[in-house]
């Protein structure tokens, strides 16, 4: 029982570790360039053609090794040949080899600079879908804004119309009390000259009142005293004549 138990632990982890390689591989699949999967496939058959010629290179110079070590050996003319048919095999692996590696690094080279291309084209492709999720962004909040910029403003222009108008309102109530008060003022002098006027009318009626009353107390008077009176007219007459300027005039 402990044997099993012990199984099914080791294949648990053997599982989730096949999940886990799947994933990246399919993320690097689509989000490979295509120019760059192209070069990089002519990349990965040069490693490969490469990797082969120099396992046929070492084989090649193990031949040798081996041919020239048994000619030095021997006096056969056979063996002679071959050591060197065995150099020159290894010579021409060595440079098909050299060739290879020549090719191999040509293809990285192309590599590289297709990366460098792809890199500029998805940065491009991003940019280009950026600016347009930011253009259709603003087309669709441009009605929005618009409405929230013509609220400030009108918000702002009746508050400075309302400042204004206090104060337009302020100074016509000043001028319009000023005036109030001035025709007020010309109003109680108006009043007081007629008051004055209407107290003088009765002070001058009391005092015809009094002159009224006091005649009939003259005319009750003993007869003497009237003449006395009318006597003594003349002379005040004379003597108003005489200041006034004017000589009396001859009977």
């Amino acid at each position: 029982m402990a044997r099993v138990a012990k199984k099914a632990v080791r294949k648990a982890p053997a599982k989730r570790k096949t999940t886990t390689r799947k994933s990246p591989a399919r993320a690097v699949k689509s989000t490979v360039d295509p120019a760059v999967a192209k070069v990089q496939l002519a990349v990965d058959k040069a490693q490969a053609q490469l990797d082969e010629q120099n396992k046929k290179l070492a084989a090649a110079r193990a031949k040798a090794k081996t041919a020239r070590a048994k000619a030095s050996k021997s006096a056969k003319a056979g063996d002679k040949r071959s050591a060197k048919a065995a150099s020159s095999a290894a010579t021409r692996a060595a440079d098909k080899a050299r060739t290879l590696r020549v090719k191999l690094a040509e293809q990285k080279t192309r590599l590289a600079k297709e990366k460098s291309l792809a890199a500029v084209r998805s940065l491009q492709e991003t940019s280009k879908a950026k600016i347009a999720e930011v253009e259709a962004r603003l087309t669709a909040s441009a009605s929005s804004d618009l409405a929230k910029a013509k609220a400030a403003f009108e918000a702002k222009w009746l508050k400075a119309r309302a400042s204004a108008d206090s104060k337009k309102v302020k100074a016509a109530a000043k001028k319009m009390q000023a005036k109030a008060k001035a025709a007020e003022k010309k109003a109680k002098a108006k009043i007081k000259a007629l008051e004055k006027k209407e107290a003088a009318k009765a002070k001058a009626k009391t005092k015809a009142k009094r002159k009224t009353k006091a005649k009939p107390k003259a005319a009750s008077a003993t007869p003497v005293k009237a003449k006395a009176r009318t006597r003594k007219a003349p002379v005040k007459r004379k003597k108003a004549a005489t200041r006034r300027g004017r000589p009396p005039k001859k009977a």
